[in-house]
């Protein structure tokens, strides 16, 4: 087979892809909904046990998630939960070395 004249360019040893700063993101978007969710489910609980369902037990849900989620809160324990899962190498997909 004739040869074309070009040779295979040179291998270079390429890093393995790691899209951290993603995995980040994801981390801190799911533990800012777990911590959301974790503020508000007693009073959910609550909602489900005393009232009969129907739309009286929906629109009472919802005003409880209104006024029972501290925003900043979550965001706080979220943006500390994934700092330490980072820095003790805890979660996986962030883990160096």
């Amino acid at each position: 087979m004739p040869s074309s004249g070009r040779s295979a360019p040179p291998s270079r040893n390429l890093p393995p892809f790691r899209p951290r700063f993603t995995i980040g993101i994801l981390y801190l978007g799911g533990f800012f909904l777990f911590f959301s969710f974790l503020q508000v489910l007693p009073e959910l609980l609550r909602v489900a046990e005393t009232m009969p369902p129907g739309p009286e037990q929906e629109e009472a849900a919802r005003r409880v998630m209104q006024e029972g989620l501290n925003v900043l809160l979550s965001v706080l324990l979220s943006l500390a939960a994934t700092s330490l899962g980072v820095y003790y190498s805890i979660l996986p997909g962030m883990r160096t070395g």
